[in-house]
């Protein structure tokens, strides 16, 4: 019965060599890797506040700054899936504590940059040294702790995976409001050499990825994966921009990407020593676990590019104000996730996973009745039940996908569990704008064909605003010019608020598609972890 309901029973003491208290040397670790955590997702999302700045202290026009935004992501994206076979080939201490020190010196000198090529430049080496931090943080905290620690250690995890993009935009605004945009960089050194050093006295090599150093280097791999990944994460990031494949760049792009990355899987499947390992995803908790990751990289990425929008351009919020209205949402998200990583163990996965989905659900609801009167109390409570929904689901899926694989294996699991929820924030980011757009556009042509001059409604509404301006001072031609202006701009706000309605319901259809999928989730077995 209780594998049919998905519970993890209790598992006795002597499963493990330790019971995994945190100890001195776990506290350690944990520091460690959850400012590595921290800092990789917090950079990801913390430019985007500074991009007015930069552009006018560097010169560049608004396409040219997005390329610090876009070549941090490109090659973070790009290293995700490679970090299971370099923590192989050079230790995962040495790579580890290596890619800290690679992320702190580009963080240096991406704040001392002078010219945009120079910060673009250290951006994606800022990137190459970030993407080893998030996958292998979760791989190291995953062997850290025994079987019935696995939730409160994902639950650390979570804290920095799931609330970094809600407090990137916060931190930066606030930094870029009382200092200058080049301290949103220069914040990241003393805390990377402080993981730096905690990562090379505290973290050591498990056994399985000893004697592996010599590997051979897959060049056909590797070349196949930058090609094909690189080229999708391109076309989701500029292809709005670039107006989807009426652009030649976004067709060659996407061209590549699906020559690409078909013929990287079917040659890894084939390689005797693949740079990813893609032969993981034969276990069934980790295939459903990424596609959970896909939903959940959607529902937090895009609810978090959603609402500054939202706030900005149709309340008249600042960046700030914004920032202060997610802040609700980040710290329910920690709450849940400390609650959830002490029940995962006890109830089992899939009842925190059932609710967390429900209550993410109803915060959608709610923000789909959001409108231009909409205020902080209105916007409150829906934010809150987005960040416990994701909190809920955070844990139990995390828990389950990594903790079913062998020792051996959690690297190259972890690795692909994020890359998936990275694609899957970009690929929900570009869906969710294209939607926006276009649907602004076809409910705006649906409510002009319903204000007209001739139709009694309009010109009983045109005579009242024209009346309100003469009232106010203006003589009849302005006050007439005015009533129209006000209309025009009155049509725009309903119509951007039935297209942000389409968002939210398009992002609720996509969760409840995935119900069903709760069922793959089964308890991880317990596996006997070595005492360090």
């Amino acid at each position: 019965m209780a594998a049919a309901s998905g519970a993890i029973p209790r598992a006795p003491v002597s499963l493990t060599r330790d019971d995994g208290k945190l100890d001195f040397r776990r506290l350690m670790v944990v520091i460690a890797v959850m400012t590595g955590t921290l800092l990789e997702i917090i950079d990801s999302s913390i430019v985007n506040v500074a991009l007015p700045d930069m552009m006018g202290n560097l010169g560049a026009s608004l396409d040219e700054i997005s390329w610090v935004v876009t070549g941090y992501i490109l090659s973070n994206v790009v290293i995700i899936p490679m970090t299971a076979w370099l923590a192989g080939r050079f230790g995962r201490k040495r790579y580890f504590t290596g890619s800290i020190l690679l992320f702190t010196v580009a963080s240096f000198f991406c704040g001392f940059a002078h010219t945009l090529p120079e910060l673009v430049c250290f951006r994606v080496i800022q990137g190459l040294g970030g993407g080893a931090l998030l996958s292998t943080s979760q791989a190291i905290l995953v062997e850290t702790f025994p079987p019935q620690r696995q939730g409160a250690a994902q639950a650390i995890f979570g804290v920095g995976a799931m609330l970094g993009p809600s407090l990137g935009p916060t931190l930066g605004g606030w930094i870029t409001s009382n200092w200058t945009w080049p301290w949103i960089f220069y914040v990241n050194v003393p805390l990377g050499l402080t993981a730096a050093f905690l990562s090379s006295r505290f973290l050591q090599d498990p056994e399985h990825l000893r004697g592996r150093r010599g590997i051979p280097i897959d060049y056909v791999g590797i070349a196949l994966l930058i090609a094909g990944i690189g080229a999708l994460q391109f076309v989701l990031e500029r292809g709005e921009r670039y107006d989807w494949f009426e652009d030649n760049t976004i067709f060659a792009l996407a061209v590549t990407a699906a020559v690409a990355l078909p013929a990287f899987f079917v040659y890894e499947l084939r390689c005797k020593q693949p740079v990813v390992d893609l032969r993981v995803l034969r276990h069934r908790a980790l295939a459903a676990g990424c596609v959970f990751g896909v939903a959940m990289g959607v529902g937090l990425y895009g609810s978090v590019f959603l609402f500054p929008v939202f706030t900005q351009s149709l309340l008249g919020w600042t960046s700030w104000q914004s920032g202060l209205a997610i802040l609700p949402s980040s710290i329910s998200t920690a709450i849940m996730m400390t609650v959830a990583g002490r029940l995962v163990w006890r109830i089992g996965p899939r009842p925190i996973l059932w609710f967390g989905i429900t209550v993410f659900l109803i915060g959608l609801v709610g923000m789909s009745h959001w409108t231009l009167e909409s205020g902080w109390d209105d916007l409150f409570w829906p934010q809150v039940c987005r960040g416990v929904g994701l909190g809920a689901m955070f844990v139990p899926v995390s828990s389950v996908t990594l903790g079913s694989l062998p020792a051996r294996e959690v690297q190259q699991g972890a690795g692909l569990y994020n890359l998936f929820r990275q694609l899957g924030g970009s690929f929900g980011i570009a869906t969710l704008t294209t939607v926006l757009h276009r649907s602004h556009a076809i409910h705006h042509a649906y409510l002009s064909e319903h204000v007209a001059r001739l139709d009694p409604e309009t010109t009983l509404r045109l005579s009242q605003l024209a009346h309100g301006f003469q009232q106010r001072g203006l003589d009849g031609a302005s006050a007439h010019d005015a009533a129209l202006a006000a209309l025009s701009s009155a049509l725009h706000g309903q119509a951007s608020i039935l297209s942000f309605e389409d968002c939210y319901r398009l992002v609720a259809g996509l969760f409840v598609l995935l119900l069903p999928m709760v069922l793959l989730l089964r308890r991880p077995p317990a596996r006997v972890l070595p005492s360090h």
